[in-house]
């Protein structure tokens, strides 16, 4: 019995010991995975505050974006057009929830006199307007550039009315040249989308 017992253990360590050297267990050597995340504008870098009525409280959201990038990966395409998933560079969070929290960082930057909420909000809180945001197209190369469409509205929350819809476009070269580059480069972006916004919500609020 007890030789049996002692074989046994010989066989059990040699399978492991070839599951390790052809990759079937996982070993130290991968790669740590990188998170990123999108970072709003200081208010020491916004150029231009635009006035509103003190008081007005605006919902963000939701913000919709291309199944393609509804995923931790980070996504970018090659040269020949092709998708590329970045296994080991990921957003921190999921990247609809980051465009729109930096939509409202953004916004409460540039709009100070308002009073912010994010999607879905509770139904006792006095939105007045709600922006809402469709990525269309959102495409980057990082030796190149990083493009961006959106559709967004304005819609007056307390009686579901659409008051405004445009279209946005934004191309800008990644700088520098890798994920982190394109982290910030769309952050950049969003920071301009989130300065249209505000001009559109400022026509619909004027100061007392």
């Amino acid at each position: 019995m007890k030789q049996i017992r002692i074989n046994s253990c010989a066989v059990m360590s040699a399978l492991f010991l070839a599951m390790v050297s052809n990759g079937c267990l996982s070993t130290s050597n991968s790669p740590t995975p990188r998170f990123y995340m999108l970072q709003a504008e200081g208010e020491n870098q916004v150029s231009k505050k635009t006035d509103i009525a003190s008081g007005v409280v605006i919902g963000i959201g939701p913000v919709r974006i291309p199944e393609y990038q509804d995923r931790p990966q980070i996504v970018t395409r090659d040269k020949e057009g092709m998708l590329k998933f970045a296994q080991f560079d990921r957003w921190g969070e999921s990247l609809d929830l980051g465009m729109a929290r930096l939509i409202g960082e953004n916004l409460a930057v540039v709009l100070p006199e308002a009073k912010f909420t994010s999607y879905p909000w509770n139904s006792s809180i006095p939105v007045k307007y709600q922006v809402a945001v469709e990525v269309i197209q959102l495409d980057s190369e990082l030796d190149k550039d990083l493009f961006l469409v959106v559709q967004w509205v304005v819609i007056d929350a307390q009686k579901a009315k659409t008051l405004i819809i445009k279209r946005s476009e934004f191309r800008r070269s990644i700088i520098p040249q890798n994920y982190s580059g394109l982290a910030k480069t769309l952050s950049m972006v969003c920071a301009s989308l989130s300065s249209e916004i505000a001009e559109s919500l400022a026509t619909l609020e004027t100061p007392s």
